[in-house]
């Protein structure tokens, strides 16, 4: 979802970055990066659930000292594409993939993981097969890509590395998804996807957010079992507190980690907190949240870094108008290790933390970039800096 603006200086926020920075990342990008200008910054486009939430007063300057991490590249930027989310695929030959939704043309671009350059497109405006309508979220498990479709209010399934059309459910259920977290099974997959549901709009056209007695679908888990090449899936349930603690009042990001029975799901009113709610598997509100007093602006993308022996740091996104930083916890104690910043990266939606491959030994952090394109932080230059130690992972 698209941030509330943070009305900041920008000469501000050079001199709170400059001392950090070092050459201009578009010189390492695969592709070459036009030019950036304030009319493309932010394209027009159909409001967000949580778009003109959070109140209108302007944010206090970033002037926080973080330390900086260079974008290893930056892909091209088109800013008529408004990328959303993005997700990697490694194929058997070792080559990779990075494979993000744009919102606005209803298609996949895709881009080379190693060096960011664009190497085709994917898909067209349309509810048949390979078609979209606001693909949002999208993730990658074994040689299957899940894409979330907003306006089509279904989850469609394709098969890597063709792109051949496995399955699409949800149209029934779904009513306005965003993101989604998928875990493997004996059987298949379960998959969680974020339903941001709205009570209709006030005069001025603003969402209405439903009383928190009505937002106990805030989450649709779905069953999917394999049926010869083909997938089956049913829904198993909905969930969500309508508590005031654990109520999820704007949904999108949201991701697992079985090993200690949580999901972390953001919460994107800004207008109530900028925060993670922990829930359990099951859909339970644990009764307990994390973040919100280190995450100045709104909450948004969230990835696990798993190590081995149940180690490993939760990655969560700041998204800053201006900046975006990537806030670490530990896997197991929550606690915050740390926060990073890129040179260049700014406004990210959704991130994904790639494996190791032969340009990023330990994985790459990718994270999409002001709604045009995708960059990519080596997860070595993320743990030198924060001084984590080393990840055998899982």
């Amino acid at each position: 979802m698209k941030a509330i603006p943070h009305l900041t200086a920008a000469i501000l926020l050079a001199l709170s970055l400059g001392a950090c920075t070092g050459p201009d990342p578009a010189a390492t990008a695969g592709a070459e990066a036009p030019a950036e200008t304030a009319a493309a910054a932010t394209p027009t486009d159909e409001a967000d659930a949580d778009e003109g939430r959070g109140g209108d007063a302007p944010a206090a300057p970033d002037q926080r000292d973080l330390p900086v991490v260079q974008e290893a590249w930056v892909s091209a930027l088109d800013p008529a594409d408004n990328i959303d989310s993005p997700a990697s695929w490694t194929a058997p030959d070792g080559s990779g993939w990075v494979i993000a939704t744009a919102k606005a043309t209803d298609r996949l671009v895709i881009y080379d993981a190693a060096t960011g350059a664009t190497l085709r497109t994917v898909g067209s405006h349309g509810t048949g097969e390979v078609q979209f309508d606001r693909p949002n979220g999208v993730a990658v498990v074994d040689d299957l890509l899940f894409v979330v479709e907003r306006d089509n209010h279904r989850v469609q399934v394709l098969r890597l590395p063709d792109f051949g059309h496995v399955a699409s459910f949800g149209a029934d259920d779904l009513l306005k998804p965003y993101g989604l977290w998928v875990r493997p099974t004996d059987a298949g997959y379960t998959l969680y996807v974020t339903d941001a549901y709205m009570a209709g709009e006030d005069a001025e056209g603003e969402d209405i957010l439903p009383p928190l007695g009505e937002l106990d679908r805030r989450i649709k888990r779905y069953e999917l079992v394999r049926q010869g090449e083909g997938l089956e899936a049913r829904l198993a349930g909905a969930f969500g507190d309508t508590g005031e603690a654990g109520a999820l009042r704007i949904v999108e990001s949201i991701w697992g980690d079985a090993a200690n029975d949580r999901l972390l799901i953001a919460e994107e009113d800004e207008s109530y907190a900028n925060e993670i709610k922990i829930y359990t598997l099951d859909g339970t509100f644990s009764g307990r949240t994390f973040g919100g007093d280190m995450i100045a602006a709104q909450a948004e993308g969230i990835a696990l870094k798993a190590c081995a022996g149940d180690g490993g740091w939760w990655v969560t996104t700041e998204q800053g108008k201006e900046r975006t930083v990537f806030h670490l916890f530990a896997r197991d104690s929550l606690e915050h290790v740390g926060a990073v910043a890129g040179a260049r990266v700014a406004n990210t939606d959704g991130i994904w933390l790639g494996g190791s491959s032969e340009r990023f030994p330990q994985g790459a952090l990718f994270a999409v970039h002001d709604d045009q394109g995708v960059v990519a932080l080596d997860w070595r230059d993320i743990a030198g800096t924060l001084s984590l130690p080393s990840c055998t992972t899982e």
